[in-house]
């Protein structure tokens, strides 16, 4: 009889399998591995809301929601090692795929539904709830036909970096959970190092060319500038996407803050205005005399990026067309029973079934009919649109979403809802829908949308954890509800003190970037403002030349939408990854510095955004121990810069540290 639990995954795992090949995860099939307990249920939502809370301020701070699925399998199986629990494997991956709802939730509650508190609407608790809740259920049940075709049909043939890395982590854990350990320590240190930062003002968060006297002549006459964020967060972020993505990302903030704006400055306002197609009194209605670069950034840059985000999704759904049909033919065939009963005869590939996925979906529609028709809107023709957008809409970028994830480990969301909201504004504007009911309406309709995509390219992930490990799928789908309506809850409340903290306008706010720019495309749609239908064309058209010549579009016009600031430190973090995996010419060093990197970079992030959950928490409750004065001055800056390169280079020594016996 084989061993229930390997150490390693087979050989084929991430090959393509040869003609009459089979995959034998490390728990066979007629194993009966333990997988659902009250001790894996639990973990899985206390990670649940821990890391729901911790995603929601770092998206919300810096536009990038780090994906939670491998400082939780780390946790997991470190608390499992702790606890002196044998045969984890199965338990450890129930753990994960319900704490990973937290990152996902996140992600689609926070791209879209803050712009309520942007725009002055009304946000109450129970809007954002079921917002979350109805998109992350539509997103599991949209995705469980689609299973088959991701990680199994197509087997070796996409890379699955997300996955693969968390697999990697879990099966580790069978040996001892030394990685929970690197885990902490990182995250101690990142933490407390944007704790001090965050709740003290010991140094500045950014660092700009203005700290020195030359920078702020370039700022005043020439419109250059550059910044860069100092939190250790974002520096993990970076390690993360790797120096490929991070240099595309940075290469779009670099097109913007240093071609566009400063021509932008350069040029006669009628000039300007001319070409893209709005007055000047449009085009900056609060600024007078000379701009900033930042003003410039805000009215000519991110419309620029809108627009490039949107056509980037488009190209996706084109792309993504084939997929659609053959995974909806494999969807079919066991509706009718084909291929249902051979399949379920085996325990790794055994769904939730289609009877049951078909009531859970209808059973959601009505409710988000309800939520629509007595929560938003009064209106049963109006409803009913609204349903429809977010029904059709959904189940095109589903596909689109669980791809991108397989490919580049990267979910385009928030340029898909930057479309679903132009779409759904136009076509609820046609039916006599308009102003702030209109705006609020547009706004809820992309949370549900956004939550549902989110939710299908994370759990994809899962999913494919779960086939090479050899668990069970119908257990990792019945269980992700759970985790669906926890991190619903958490994000809700999170996202509510935040605003109370810190808010989502004026001096000191969360950027928000990804919610700014659906406020910034819903109200002119809603309330019969000039758009920039130009920027967002020019826009439209550098994704599209950039996707003839193979470069990644949406990477690309995502940096063009974010700020120089939060970009140029994924570079940082990308540079280190470079670094310590190339140092050495011994292949199995470079890849064990690579991997230890990989846990570091993952207690930054998680520490850091964890104590800035503290901090929030801190200004909420009215405690205030920031140095203000301090913060704002010269030598908070200089110190600032000091401390970076100080956490870089221990980012990079601790790295280093890795040897190929570990």
């Amino acid at each position: 009889m084989e061993q229930q639990n390997r150490t390693s995954l087979p050989e084929n795992a991430y090959r393509e399998l040869k003609a009459g090949e089979t995959y034998r995860p490390v728990m066979p099939t007629e194993s009966a591995p333990v997988e659902v307990t009250p001790y894996s249920v639990g973990m899985g939502l206390v990670m649940a809301v821990v890391f729901s809370a911790a995603a929601a301020f770092l998206g919300l701070k810096v536009g990038q929601v780090f994906e939670a699925a491998i400082p939780i399998a780390i946790i997991a199986v470190g608390c499992g090692t702790l606890l002196g629990k044998k045969n984890m494997l199965g338990q450890n991956v129930i753990i994960q795929s319900i704490g990973a709802s937290s990152g996902v939730i996140v992600a689609g509650a926070i791209f879209t539904l803050p712009a309520l508190y942007i725009l002055g609407l009304e946000a109450a608790f129970w809007q954002v709830f079921l917002a979350s809740l109805f998109g992350g259920v539509l997103g599991i049940v949209l995705l469980i036909p689609f299973r088959k075709y991701f990680v199994k049909q197509m087997h070796g043939k996409y890379p699955f970096p997300e996955a693969t890395a968390t697999t990697e982590v879990l099966i580790s854990g069978e040996k001892g959970g030394n990685q929970a350990k690197l885990l902490a320590v990182a995250g101690l240190v990142g933490g407390l190092y944007d704790f001090v930062v965050g709740t003290f003002g010991l140094w500045t968060e950014a660092v700009s060319t203005r700290i020195c006297h030359w920078g702020v002549l370039l700022a005043d006459k020439a419109k250059l500038v550059f910044s860069v964020n100092t939190s250790a967060a974002v520096l993990g972020l970076g390690y993360i996407i790797g120096l490929k993505y991070a240099l595309i990302i940075t290469a779009g903030s670099a097109l913007v803050w240093f071609v566009v704006v400063p021509l932008a400055g350069a040029i006669a306002p009628e000039t300007l205005t001319a070409v893209v197609g709005m007055t000047s009194e449009q085009l900056f209605p609060s600024a007078a005399g000379s701009l900033t670069p930042e003003e410039l950034f805000q009215a000519i840059g991110k419309p620029l990026g809108i627009g490039g985000i949107a056509m980037a999704g488009i190209i996706g759904i084109c792309r993504q067309a084939g997929i659609i049909r053959q995974a909806v033919g494999l969807a079919v065939s066991e509706l009718g029973g084909g291929s249902r009963q051979a399949a379920s005869t085996e325990r790794t590939q055994r769904d939730l079934t289609m009877k049951l996925i078909l009531t859970v979906l209808c059973a959601t529609l009505v409710a988000v009919l309800f939520f629509f028709q007595f929560g938003l809107l009064n209106n049963w023709m109006q409803t009913l649109v609204a349903l429809a957008i977010v029904f059709v809409i959904a189940f095109l970028f589903t596909t689109v979403a669980a791809n991108a994830i397989a490919i580049v480990g990267t979910n385009p969301v928030s340029g898909m809802t930057l479309m679903t909201l132009i779409l759904s504004s136009l076509v609820l504007a046609s039916v006599g829908l308009n102003g702030t009911t209109g705006m609020t309406a547009a706004l809820v309709i992309g949370g549900v949308v956004c939550t549902a995509l989110s939710m299908a390219g994370g759990f994809i992930t899962d999913l494919k954890i779960g086939y090479w490990l050899g668990t069970t799928p119908r257990k990792q789908e019945a269980w992700k509800f759970l985790g669906t309506l926890v991190s619903a809850a958490t994000v809700a409340g999170v996202m509510i003190v935040l605003n109370k903290a810190y808010g989502f306008v004026g001096e000191g706010a969360l950027v928000a970037p990804q919610a700014n720019a659906m406020a910034a495309v819903i109200q002119p749609l809603m309330t019969g403002g000039q758009t920039p239908w130009m920027l967002y064309l020019y826009g439209a058209a550098i994704a599209l030349l950039l996707s003839i010549v193979g470069v990644p579009a949406l990477a690309f016009t995502l940096g063009m939408f974010i700020p120089m600031s939060l970009n140029a430190p994924l570079v940082a973090g990308g540079l280190v990854a470079w670094y310590v995996s190339t140092r050495s010419k011994d292949e199995a060093l470079n890849k064990a510095r690579f991997d230890r990197g990989t846990l570091i970079a993952s207690g930054f992030i998680a520490g850091g955004a964890l104590m800035g959950v503290v901090s929030a928490v801190l200004k909420f409750a009215e405690v205030d121990w920031f140095l203000s004065d301090w913060a704002a001055s010269n030598g908070a800056e200089w110190t600032g810069l000091a401390m970076y390169a100080a956490i870089i280079g221990y980012f990079g020594w601790h790295t280093l540290k890795a040897d190929k016996e570990a």
